[in-house]
């Protein structure tokens, strides 16, 4: 549901949205059909979590503890914990 929230409050950041579809390289077109995807929305989660004015952002709009982004990122596919070791 997390990811789900995610993609419609991005897609609701006029000046936001461009960035990501910039550093994405996704279309419009493509960010419309990517909402049910999961592993699109662990993509749009990745992009929030890169700004700690982004994550507020988002978990103020939707009433969200800080740390729910990275949780709900966690159990979408590619969200395991990275270790670099």
């Amino acid at each position: 549901m997390i990811g789900l929230q995610a993609v419609a409050w991005l897609a609701g950041e006029d000046e936001l949205l461009p960035v990501f579809l910039g550093a994405t390289g996704a279309s419009e077109a493509e960010f419309r059909t990517g909402l049910s995807d999961p592993g699109f929305q662990g993509a749009v989660l990745d992009f929030i979590l890169m700004d700690d004015a982004w994550v507020r952002g988002f978990c103020e709009s939707h009433d969200l503890g800080y740390e729910a982004p990275r949780e709900a990122r966690a159990l979408l596919p590619g969200g395991g914990e990275v270790h670099w070791t």
